[in-house]
């Protein structure tokens, strides 16, 4: 590619009152006015005093906002530019939104939460997120330290989290999010929390579990749902609060003396060869060869605490551990492993249920979404103006994938990051006629013009006729 033309004869100027750098925001925010986004947060948030003020239009602007990619409360500037004012009413500037964010005690980022909860039933209900939910679905419930800076920021501690497979201690702020996903669908995230940087991991899990089952429940989620955490959650409180939700569990778990002599008790021949990518098939054998192997034992849990034993399936995964000293001729005496246990509920068998529980990964693509989104920052000094901006990207978020299920069977399980390029950052300039037309005039043979009006004819045609 090269320049047609001299730079010497080239010109630029801002100057278009007629040209909006985000027109995705059109179907988008006509899709979050069907789900009531509006609605929503006008009839559940209520801070105190003047900035809280039609808490319906700015928690709108913020959504919109960090859908087209905004990452802090200057980017929010982005909704005032060109034709936007046309096209959109009740737009703020960032000053007045950030001062709606430090309205916010802790009572009104619940309701907040109440809100982005009934939001994404409202999405689930118009938009295809979780297709298959009758049958099975999941839950994934993780935290992630998100870095911070700066001796102003209320809440921010040094916390445990992991680099490159390395634990460090990292000074941030704590966020707990548990997200709700089909095999055939990406993550939405159902409920979300922030904490202090140096929270325990499973502080509050109980009480965002139950909120997540019932939020899947409301979105569809009808069938088996299966409970995803990691060992940082493995408590009495958080198994009982799943089973009592009517939901099931699978959990890694710590190891621990009980734990080990379990695993020492299973004997050699119940483990079976696990098939990974890389493992060979043996035509000789008629099997794979494979350095991992699962095998399941019963085992009970929380003996120690009164009435809160629970019994269930401990599967295990061993990995042969490799010998380093190999190349210098030292060769192994016996095989060493390395074990992995998941205690579950879960109805499945064996190499399937442990096979779905490593899948717990795919809660990492949210919290990458959300590093590459409007979780860039945290941007306020204020915890629960923090905590607000949070749950609001959960909203956008949720808002964004369900775009791209509008618009493709490829969008529907795209990052965030790509359907913000080809579906919401595309240019178009407006153009009125007759009394109240208006028309977007978007780029000639752009790349997904034919994804971008199947997202268009959903979100701004007449909507769906009800079952």
């Amino acid at each position: 590619m090269r320049l047609l033309h001299t730079l010497a004869k080239t010109r630029a100027s801002f100057d278009d009152p007629n040209l909006m750098s985000h027109a995705g925001l059109v179907p988008a925010m006509a899709f979050a006015e069907r789900a009531r986004l509006h609605e929503l947060a006008a009839e559940y948030v209520r801070p105190a005093g003047g900035q809280g003020a039609n808490a319906g239009l700015k928690v709108a602007c913020l959504v919109a906002g960090m859908a087209a990619g905004a990452d802090s409360i200057d980017d929010m500037g982005l909704l005032r530019h060109g034709a936007m004012e046309k096209v959109f009413g009740g737009v703020r500037a960032p000053s007045t939104l950030g001062s709606f964010l430090r309205a916010f005690t802790w009572g009104n980022v619940s309701q907040l939460g109440r809100a982005h909860r009934e939001f994404l039933v409202n999405l689930a209900r118009d938009a295809p997120l979780l297709p298959g939910a009758e049958t099975l679905a999941f839950i994934d419930i993780d935290s992630t330290q998100k870095r911070v800076f700066g001796y102003r920021k209320q809440g921010a501690r040094f916390g445990h989290t992991k680099i490159q497979g390395k634990s460090l201690l990292v000074k941030g702020l704590n966020a707990l999010a548990g997200t709700i996903s089909t095999p055939l669908s990406a993550p939405v995230i159902g409920a979300a929390r922030l904490r202090g940087g140096n929270a325990p991991t499973g502080r509050g899990a109980a009480s965002l579990v139950k909120e997540v089952i019932g939020t899947a429940r409301k979105c569809g989620c009808a069938g088996l749902l299966v409970v995803r955490i990691d060992s940082g959650f493995y408590s009495a409180s958080v198994i009982s609060a799943i089973r009592s939700a009517g939901a099931r569990f699978s959990v890694t778990v710590p190891m621990n003396s009980s734990v080990r002599a379990a695993i020492t008790a299973i004997p050699e021949d119940a483990w079976t060869p696990v098939r990974y990518p890389r493992a060979i098939w043996d035509d000789q054998l008629d099997c794979w060869v494979s350095d991992a192997e699962v095998a399941e034992t019963e085992y009970t849990a929380f003996v120690s605490k009164k009435n809160r034993q629970v019994t269930a399936r401990l599967i295990v995964r061993r990995v042969r551990d490799l010998n380093k000293k190999a190349a210098q001729g030292q060769d192994e005496l016996f095989p060493v492993w390395r074990y992995h246990a998941v205690f579950t509920g879960s109805p499945f068998e064996t190499v399937q249920a442990e096979g779905q529980h490593r899948d717990h990964a795919i809660v990492e693509q949210v919290f990458a979404d959300w590093y590459d989104g409007p979780l860039a920052h945290l941007p306020s000094g204020h915890f629960n103006a923090n905590a607000a901006w949070l749950v609001i990207a959960a909203m956008a978020h949720n808002l964004v994938r369900a775009a791209g299920t509008l618009a493709s069977l490829p969008y529907a399980k795209a990052r965030a990051a790509t359907i913000r390029r080809d579906l919401i950052s595309v240019a178009a300039r407006i153009a009125r006629h007759g009394r109240g037309h208006l028309t977007l005039h978007l780029p000639e043979a752009w790349h997904r013009e034919h994804e971008w009006l199947n997202f268009w004819h959903a979100a701004c045609g007449p909507p769906p006729i009800a079952a």
